[in-house]
């Protein structure tokens, strides 16, 4: 994988800003008055109960949902009614909570789909896979068998991908998503509905997208024990609001936080 174009950040500088964004649905409020920043090189966590608003901020970010209020920053610059389309191409990627793959597609060709915003020749070349085309494709290609070995699922590359568990299912899920070659990464609830040992291999494998590839992460998770382990930072809503910002060890020891969503301390 190849690093991402575009202009130089430094590691630690602030990559993407939500500034004061609220979210409404008619009279129900999804996000009221909310900002944090994500800087380049980390791993940064959204959590809350359920209902906090947390999925309507990862849609605000890569543009399925425009802010009735605020702005988001990226890169230096502030977005308008950002398309996903337009935010896949500046370089956010993005899972989502529910699988969203092709059941009849194979691993392979799921994962190339990634690769669709960096094709440039045009459809008529692509169809006849002739040409230029095929030099196109075969480039595109390299780097999906590279995401395939990555993510050490080179035996399923071939099979359907609604005939796999669930856990390998998510694991192409994210190979898709790094095949967009993202400098910011969204991932909702990765680790949703795993067993202990798919928990443990998603760990390692977003630990190694963020320190191998440099890639920028933001992640939903309820898992608290993941949270605390793989982030560097902590953002924390309820009903749409932020209630608490930190590192891990700050935001578990927060009164409002323990009330709001722990329970207890941990």
């Amino acid at each position: 994988m190849r690093a991402p174009d575009g202009p130089i950040i430094v590691p630690g500088d602030t990559i993407l800003a939500v500034e004061g964004v609220s979210l409404a649905f008619g009279g129900v409020k999804a996000l009221t008055d909310v900002s944090f920043d994500i800087r380049k090189g980390e791993i940064r966590a959204i959590i809350g109960p359920n209902g906090a608003g947390k999925t309507s901020m990862l849609n605000c970010i890569n543009g399925f949902y425009h802010p009735t209020q605020g702005a988001i920053t990226f890169k230096g610059l502030r977005r308008g009614k950002m398309r996903p389309s337009e935010a896949a191409r500046g370089g956010i990627g993005r899972t989502f909570q529910n699988v969203a793959l092709f059941k009849g597609m194979s691993t392979l060709d799921n994962i190339m789909t990634g690769r669709s915003l960096k094709m440039t020749r045009n459809f008529f070349w692509q169809a006849l896979r002739f040409g230029p085309a095929m030099a196109e494709e075969v480039e595109h290609r390299r780097v999906v068998e590279d995401i395939i070995d990555f993510l050490e699922i080179q035996a399923i590359r071939k099979t359907p991908v609604g005939k796999l568990p669930y856990g390998l299912q998510k694991r192409v899920e994210l190979g898709r998503a790094l095949a967009m070659e993202p400098e910011v990464l969204l991932l909702d609830e990765p680790m949703a509905g795993m067993n202990l040992e798919e928990k443990e291999d998603m760990c390692r494998f977003i630990l190694d997208v963020n320190q191998q590839f440099g890639t920028t992460i933001a992640l939903i998770e309820h898992d608290m024990g993941v949270v605390m382990d793989l982030s560097d930072r902590v953002v924390v809503l309820e009903y749409g609001m932020k209630i608490a910002d930190g590192v891990p060890a700050e935001v578990k020891r927060d009164e409002k936080v323990i009330a709001a969503y722990l329970g207890q301390p941990h």
